[in-house]
């Protein structure tokens, strides 16, 4: 966390920074289009990120399970 008097941007606010760069870039308008994409291309990012390490996660281990059930039942036999 940070201390006092530390000022922090949130991920929205990046988002927002660097979405109006890379929109500014193309030279076709304002900057500020990309800066709402970016910052709702960051707000989904908070959400999906966490539940796809989520669903990796769980998925190896059910793997090793799977895996390690197999090696036992070798074993076993």
């Amino acid at each position: 966390m940070p201390g006092e008097g530390e000022r922090t941007l949130g991920a929205t606010t990046i988002g927002a920074l660097i979405g109006g760069a890379i929109d500014s870039m193309s030279g076709d308008d304002g900057a500020a289009d990309g800066a709402i994409k970016g910052a709702i291309v960051a707000n989904v990012a908070k959400v999906v990120v966490p539940i796809a390490v989520t669903y990796a996660v769980g998925w190896a281990v059910l793997r090793g399970l799977t895996e390690l059930r197999g090696k036992l039942g070798e074993v076993g036999q």
